[in-house]
């Protein structure tokens, strides 16, 4: 029996690098299919092969996984985000951080096409910016020195680039490690979209930072909430540090009286943008469906 993490997955059969470097192809045995329990990119597993045909036997147990992009075992994502062509969504990272937060995955926050914005537009954007620094988050923009930013972040990491089509997780990936010469795509301006340049997901070795860095497909949505509504402030940073707080141990952070997490948007210590969102995923969870904003451009003036 060997043991390896599986690093790509692909019509049904699975690539399994074990720990000296070797890359096995594999497919799993009906009893994964029966039990509902899929393989995974970043699964551990153990398999048999024999005459180059291997079998996946068992599955072991995951620190974590996320559904969107399909992924297990990361240790952290970096959140590709567009400002412009596709439009800047603020609705869209938040659900991808809060989904982040619920899986335990510790979020990095890239802002690529930095360089599209006049001095005004980039003035705005710096406050949005700033908002997410004050959370806790990093922050990494494309119009700084890419690499030598992500160099203490990403080293000896397995890290997942999850984000927007067209928003430019592969030409990240291409600065990051030129050797991978990724596909790029261009945007459709009719579209605001891009073309789909990633159609599987993949570890990819990355020397330079001794890290495994998955490219994944991207998404013009993201609809991930499977957790209960309570649970929601626990995935906004700022709103559960000051939750305590509130008059009452079961505040919702939406109607009732006494409640730090309003205070703190009144005062300005928690940004308003970023309770709007809590507040749209809080009634979207409870079932009520308000109409999708795409786009969320505050800083434009």
């Amino acid at each position: 029996m060997k043991t390896g993490r599986i690093i790509r997955s692909l019509a049904g059969y699975y690539d399994i690098m074990m720990d000296d470097g070797v890359v096995e192809r594999t497919r799993a045995r009906g009893q994964f299919r029966q039990k509902n329990h899929r393989p995974l990119v970043g699964d551990f597993a153990d398999f048999e092969s024999e005459n180059g045909e291997g079998f996946i036997w068992a599955l072991h147990d995951r620190k974590n996984d996320l559904v969107r992009p399909p992924i297990a075992n990361v240790d952290l994502a970096i959140v590709v985000t567009s400002v412009v062509e596709p439009a800047f969504s603020q609705n869209l990272l938040d659900r991808q951080l809060v989904a982040l937060e619920a899986a335990g995955v510790k979020p990095v926050l890239y802002f690529s096409k930095m360089d599209l914005l006049d001095s005004t537009d980039r003035q705005n954007f710096d406050a949005t910016l700033a908002e997410y620094r004050a959370i806790g988050y990093d922050v990494i923009v494309s119009d700084e020195d890419v690499a030598t930013a992500f160099q203490p972040i990403l080293k000896n990491q397995v890290v997942v680039a999850m984000g927007q089509t067209g928003a430019g997780k592969s030409t990240l990936l291409n600065t990051l490690a030129p050797e991978l010469q990724l596909e790029t795509g261009v945007v459709s301006k009719a579209l605001s979209r891009g073309k789909h340049t990633t159609r599987q997901v993949s570890l990819i070795l990355v020397p330079a930072f001794e890290a495994l860095i998955a490219d994944t497909p991207g998404f013009s949505s993201y609809e991930v909430f499977d957790f209960p509504v309570e649970e929601l402030g626990n995935y906004f940073p700022e709103i559960k540090a000051v939750s305590g707080q509130c008059r009452f141990r079961t505040c919702s952070h939406i109607n009732e009286p006494g409640c730090a997490v309003k205070e703190g948007v009144a005062l300005g210590s928690i940004s308003q943008a970023r309770y709007n969102s809590y507040e749209l995923f809080y009634q979207i969870i409870k079932g009520k469906r308000p109409v999708y904003q795409k786009t969320s451009q505050k800083w434009r003036q």
